[in-house]
């Protein structure tokens, strides 16, 4: 479904409390002032800092050699930006758009997750999960996913396995203010992620990484309100869940500094994953500089220094943006047969220029499924599979030994069109 990149940052009323990361590895402090604790089963992770200062090595110590006499994985850049994980199978999931029951039957069905609704087990051993992003948007279990996917994480770093995410498009609006594309049930899921918040005593930790377990609990509770609830004129309550989202997404925001852990672009081994697509001036620009200034951006306070020219443009902003550019995933009934051509040059000047064999995509829905463009080079994930976008089946992309293939249900029917397409 197509959006437009914002013209200028469209402000959310709120007045919401300021919230601040501690920089100190021994006691940090959550987002919103808590005491971070150390997640029980958090992998411990290692930190090397080049001479220059601007590259980070991580290694998950947990991983070993990953079993199998397979080497760590390793991860380079602050987020991460250029992972090493030598003989793993990697999976890429495309947007999810806040639909939790969508997000786990790709995850079950590419044997990433435990089948139990209730359990949230990690399944997927030594697999590395890419999510190209938009999991913000058109859904109501926003929260739920970003939580469900840093828990698989820490499940994943255990066994030698590792869960990325890419922000998407919808993850920056959504820290610049811009909420036109939030579900009602969204902001109803931040007032009641807040209250669970409070009742945890503020321990950001135990609140984030558990809420994924608990929020069926309470939307039972706290019933979601019905769309008349969230007509213009009913002020108390749409200020109410613009206030908690603003207090969660905003910059500085405990939810922006956890958008801030993860890049715009990722390098796996020989592959690129971003949301909209990598073009070459983005390489020329530095694609570790783009993580770091966008990242950056996410955790200052909007009150630390002007908004607009502190905005990483050419990564968040304009048709050609990382996040939002469709040079790749469009179809060739949308561009002309000049453009198609192009975009193919284009893809493979820029996978040359970063030694990549191949880049994966997210943010324009593929009415056909998991499909691959620009001869062969680009394949784009995005299905559609939110309910608030297509609600197609689910579809994922696998790469084992830098072979893709499309991993989907084949017990789902094709409707009739759909076989009359291939008679």
């Amino acid at each position: 479904m197509a959006v437009l990149p914002p013209p200028v940052r469209v402000a959310a009323a709120a007045a919401a409390t300021t919230f601040g990361l501690s920089t100190s590895p021994a006691a940090a402090t959550t987002p919103g002032g808590c005491r971070r604790r150390r997640p029980r089963g958090r992998a411990a992770v290692h930190v090397a800092i080049s001479a220059s200062g601007r590259r980070a090595s991580f290694s998950c110590a947990a991983a070993g050699d990953g079993g199998g006499g397979r080497p760590a994985i390793t991860v380079a850049g602050d987020p991460p930006t250029f992972v090493t994980a030598p003989g793993r199978r990697i999976v890429a999931v495309g947007d999810l758009h806040g639909d939790l029951n969508q997000t786990r039957a790709a995850l079950v069905m590419a044997g990433l997750l435990s089948s139990e609704s209730d359990g949230h087990v990690w399944t997927g051993g030594q697999t590395v999960l890419v999510q190209v992003g938009d999991i913000l948007d058109r859904g109501e279990d926003e929260i739920a996913i970003l939580s469900l996917l840093s828990s698989l994480n820490m499940q994943a770093k255990s066994q030698g396995g590792a869960v990325f995410q890419v922000n998407g498009n919808h993850e920056t609006i959504n820290v610049e203010g811009d909420y036109r594309y939030v579900d009602p049930g969204a902001f109803d899921e931040c007032i009641r992620f807040m209250e669970y918040l409070d009742e945890c005593d503020g321990n950001w930790d135990d609140a984030f990484l558990n809420w994924v377990n608990v929020c069926e609990r309470w939307k039972e509770e706290y019933p979601m309100s019905p769309n008349g609830d969230w007509r213009p004129w009913n002020f108390v309550k749409r200020q109410k869940g613009i206030a908690a989202r603003s207090s969660l997404f905003k910059r500085g925001g405990p939810l922006a500094c956890e958008l801030a852990r993860h890049p715009v672009v990722l390098s796996v081994n020989d592959w690129i994953f971003c949301h909209g697509g990598l073009l070459p001036h983005h390489v020329e620009y530095g694609i570790e500089r783009m993580n770091r200034e966008v990242s950056v951006w996410m955790k200052s306070s909007s009150g630390d220094s002007d908004d607009e020219l502190d905005i990483p443009f050419i990564a968040t902003r304009g048709y050609d943006s990382v996040v939002w550019s469709r040079l790749y995933s469009q179809g060739p009934t949308e561009m002309t047969r000049h453009s198609w051509k192009l975009s193919s040059v284009v893809a493979e000047r820029t996978l040359k220029s970063v030694g990549a064999k191949g880049m994966v995509v997210g943010h324009t829905p593929q009415t056909r499924g998991v499909n691959c463009k620009c001869d062969g080079k680009v394949w784009c994930v995005d299905v559609g599979m939110s309910y608030g976008v297509l609600y197609s089946r689910p579809e994922v992309l696998e790469i084992v030994n830098d072979r893709p293939r499309v991993l989907k249900n084949r017990r789902d029917s094709y409707d009739e069109m759909e076989v009359l397409d291939f008679i």
